[in-house]
């Protein structure tokens, strides 16, 4: 690392790489789902995933770089966390299971929130103002999907977790 570009594309291939691993566990998150509104913004939160990745591998390539350059290990953290207190434990009711699901998601929406942040900040300082933009979209769709999250939690499944 030389400079604050190699910091940025470096960045960028770690945030592809957490989208590919967060891909999978949200879509198992999705099928575990009691609630058909949070199995529905699941199902959304892996659309707007794959639409976060598609436009991070764009302009990881449109720098001259591959996107699988970088294996997130904090993302991979996050899912072995996902997958063990939300899938691999044992529930006594649907809601309960579902306030976890919300709360390992809001994990990875905030890794994602904070890794967004920094990657657009480097493009700002870099002058690199049409990457700041998509990445200031996909940081808009993380906090998008975290305020999601809130609400569905405000609204039904933590009272029925209690």
């Amino acid at each position: 690392m030389d400079n604050l570009k190699d910091i940025y594309l470096d960045q960028l291939q770690d945030l592809w790489s957490a989208n590919q691993q967060a891909r999978g566990i949200v879509r198992e998150l999705a099928g575990a789902a009691a609630s058909d509104t949070l199995r529905r913004a699941l199902e959304r939160g892996v659309e707007g995933i794959e639409d976060g990745r598609e436009s991070l591998k764009s302009l990881i390539e449109k720098h001259g770089k591959d996107p699988r350059g970088e294996h997130c290990k904090g993302m991979e953290g996050l899912v072995k966390e996902a997958r063990a207190h939300a899938l691999k434990e044992d529930f006594s009711a649907g809601a309960v299971r579902d306030a976890v699901i919300i709360t390992q998601y809001q994990r990875m929406a905030h890794y994602a929130i904070a890794g967004y942040g920094c990657a657009r900040s480097f493009a700002r300082q870099l002058g690199l103002d049409d990457d700041a933009q998509q990445l200031n979209a996909m940081l808009d769709a993380a906090y998008s999907g975290d305020k999601t999250m809130t609400e569905i939690a405000g609204q039904k499944v933590n009272e029925r977790a209690a």
